[in-house]
């Protein structure tokens, strides 16, 4: 069986944001045999510009992502929810790993989304956002593989959610199915 390698990018760029901590969760809840690592680069990938992404143009940032992108097996996308949709930082990652167009980083490979925020809805709507915009990229969104964390404050407070048994179980999950994923794809 091939080594799943699962890459987590997280669309809020804040120090202690309640969206890193759940993909730190992921991290920590990845199964044996497997990997999972956040790619912590986001915040230096410039807007995607077509003029820019050429051989020889292509900003190193993006390069990085790129490779780290082509490493990985499956995806893990975490986000929050800003004026009712995905973070202008996911977004961005998600078209330059769309890229080029048709054989992307991101094409064929498993992708599951986690959402969360204060809110009740959890970031339903980034949630769905993010689903259609990786699938449109190309990534092979796993259907019935969501989780949407609402109520974070009151839910977490102070705590990592690694301490709520619930979530911590509920990521596992998600992380499981991708791995699964992506070893399934490996022996197609």
């Amino acid at each position: 069986m091939t080594h799943a390698q699962v890459l987590v990018l997280v669309g809020s760029l804040r120090a202690d944001s309640v969206n890193k901590q759940i993909a730190e969760t992921a991290v920590s809840l990845a199964p044996e045999g497997s990997t999972a690592e956040v790619y912590n680069g986001l915040a230096e990938v410039p807007f995607y510009n077509e003029d820019i992404d050429i051989p020889g143009k292509v900003p190193a940032a993006a390069l990085e992502l790129r490779a780290a992108a082509e490493q990985a097996t499956a995806f893990l996308l975490v986000t929050p929810e800003y004026n009712g949709t995905i973070p202008a930082v996911l977004k961005n990652a998600i078209d330059w790993l769309s890229r080029p167009y048709g054989a992307g980083a991101v094409s064929s490979k498993p992708v599951a989304v986690i959402s969360a925020s204060p809110s009740g809805n959890g970031a339903k709507w980034a949630h769905d956002d993010a689903r259609k915009a990786v699938g449109v990229a190309g990534g092979s969104v796993l259907e019935d593989v969501t989780l949407t964390i609402g109520g974070t404050v009151d839910k977490f407070g102070s705590a990592h959610p690694r301490e709520n048994a619930e979530v911590s179980a509920a990521i596992a999950a998600v992380v499981a199915e991708l791995v699964k994923a992506s070893a399934e794809l490996a022996t197609v």
